[in-house]
């Protein structure tokens, strides 16, 4: 996946059967669909792939126990059979969670497990394991670090964990392998209509400052959490349909929780749930829901919101993370569809799809554990419009790019799926690519090679974010990986010392909001 070679089959083509703005989980999605299916696909994004909501979740692929809570029997259903695909279609990056969810009432264990056993059955041949009653010695050998005071047992249950980012960059590829076309950091200036209708996009590279008008039958917007703004481009007197909701997450060291197992507890003071979960030897813990007034590319964590993850996971650990144990926080807003509900934590995470009077196709809403079905719906009412030809969709055994069984989910690199022995052989040819870009990272040099040659990183950030998971790992560690990443690019593309600089620069600013101390001293 190269973007010269992208730019190249951009301009030699003359009109798109269906062009996507957008490139988080259901814009990836729908190039994977509309290209499988045959169709003249692009998809074209601001800034980078991912850089948006869908490298900031929570790292689950789940049926959504609360929604079951809600009553969302439909959501549940449709996401539970996601999740059984996603296992099957990226074993490489998708993988069995066990959960435990501790009770200190003596009501819960029999609500929960019943709740957990209903939610067992609705996965049916694609569940990953059965929801088990646990005495409060057992709860206590899948977690010692639980706080055992007034532990009475737990549910003991199973999930789907992910790395999203590396996930949306192997759809990418995945929609590239079908023939599609994709280009980061390509955003759209405006839509180009005929009678009324849109016929296309206007759109800028934000790279090198040249301007494009791309013709399309079909123009799908996917933005996410930008939703809005083409809507109101489209239309300016549309109201909105997006209410905005920001979700803080913690990484501290894996002692806090050591073992497999992953923590969830069911309801906190804000009504969202709260979840403690490995990830990448590691542990992320989350998530915090605050409304927000207006999109922005990267959100900052609030203090209040540092504090009251905290405050609330250190009621069921028996070592309480502090401040100084954080080693980033990432914030994440979430499109989240308007409804009449009081709170962001209650609306819907179902999608919605809008089809205007002009023919612009808007999704949004959902969650990255759907993905799939959003992108299958879009294109089966993108087909409604009767202007490309119907054909099927052919996605739900579609393996994403990289996929094969992994032996081990702790093994350094496993989420790289079959590419893991090309950056081995990138080593191998050069030895010097297997030193790591720093002491406390697990990334070599070698992965940002590849990151440059196949995956079409362009920044530090893009590197050091999403093609690798450092700054959300350890921020400071990141910082100070920044240099040597910027050269390998800079050596890489043939960019002179001051990208370099400026490069560096860049990426310090935009990193220290992940480092939680640096931004509660400018907060306060």
């Amino acid at each position: 996946m190269n973007r010269s070679q992208m730019m190249t089959a951009l301009k030699a083509q003359n009109e798109w059967d269906i062009c996507i703005v957008g490139g988080g989980a259901t814009g990836l999605g729908i190039a994977i669909d509309a290209a499988s299916r045959g169709y003249a696909t692009l998809l074209i994004e601001q800034y980078d792939f991912a850089k948006g909501t869908s490298s900031r979740s929570t790292k689950l692929v789940h049926g959504g126990v609360r929604y079951l809570q809600q009553g969302n029997v439909k959501l549940v259903m449709e996401a539970l059979k996601e999740r059984g695909l996603l296992r099957k279609n990226a074993p490489h990056l998708v993988k069995n969670q066990s959960f435990l969810l501790p009770n200190y009432k003596w009501w819960e264990g029999p609500f929960y497990g019943l709740g957990l056993k209903i939610y067992d059955w609705m996965a049916g041949k694609l569940g990953l394991g059965a929801s088990v009653i646990l005495s409060r010695e057992e709860a206590l050998q899948h977690a010692p670090t639980l706080n055992p005071e007034g532990l009475k047992g737990g549910v003991l249950y199973h999930d789907g964990q992910f790395d999203d980012a590396r996930l949306a960059i192997n759809m990418a590829q995945t929609a590239a392998e079908q023939k599609g076309v994709l280009i980061n950091y390509m955003k759209v200036t405006g839509l180009i209509k005929t009678d009324g209708k849109v016929t296309g996009i206007k759109a800028v590279d934000q790279l090198d400052g040249s301007a494009h008008s791309i013709q399309a039958k079909i123009v799908i917007n996917a933005t996410g959490i930008f939703t809005d703004v083409l809507r109101k481009e489209d239309d300016a007197g549309k109201p909105p349909v997006l209410s905005l909701s920001q979700g803080t997450h913690l990484v501290v060291d894996k002692s806090f929780l050591p073992g497999d197992t992953a923590i969830m507890i069911p309801e906190t003071s804000d009504g969202r749930v709260l979840f403690a979960v490995p990830w990448h030897q590691q542990l992320i813990i989350g998530t915090t829901d605050i409304p927000v007034e207006s999109p922005t590319a990267e959100p900052v964590p609030e203090a209040d919101e540092i504090k009251f993850i905290l405050e609330h996971i250190g009621q069921y650990l028996a070592k309480n993370p502090t401040m100084e144990d954080i080693k980033s926080v990432f914030s994440g807003l979430r499109p989240l569809v308007r409804g009449n509900a009081s709170s962001t934590a209650a609306l819907s995470r179902d999608h919605y799809i809008e089809v205007a009077e002009s023919g612009l196709i808007s999704i949004t809403g959902g969650k990255w554990t759907t993905y799939r079905k959003m992108a299958e719906d879009a294109v089966n009412i993108a087909i409604r419009q009767e202007k490309i030809p119907d054909r099927p969709c052919v996605t739900e055994g579609l393996p994403i790019h990289g996929a094969m069984t992994v032996e081990s989910y702790s093994a350094p690199g496993y989420y790289y799926g079959s590419d893991l022995l090309k950056i081995k052989q990138l080593e191998s040819l050069d030895p010097a690519l297997a030193e790591k870009i720093h002491p406390r990272l697990p990334y070599t040099k070698a992965c940002i090679v590849w990151a440059a040659r196949e995956e079409m990183c362009m920044t530090v950030d893009d590197a050091l974010a999403r093609r690798t998971r450092a700054l959300l790992l350890d921020a400071a560690a990141a910082i100070e990986a920044a240099p040597i990443v910027a050269g390998l690019l800079a050596h890489e593309y043939g960019y002179p010392n001051d990208w370099e600089k400026e490069q560096v620069t860049s990426f310090v600013k935009l990193a220290t909001n992940y480092l939680p101390n640096k931004m509660i001293a400018k907060t306060n």
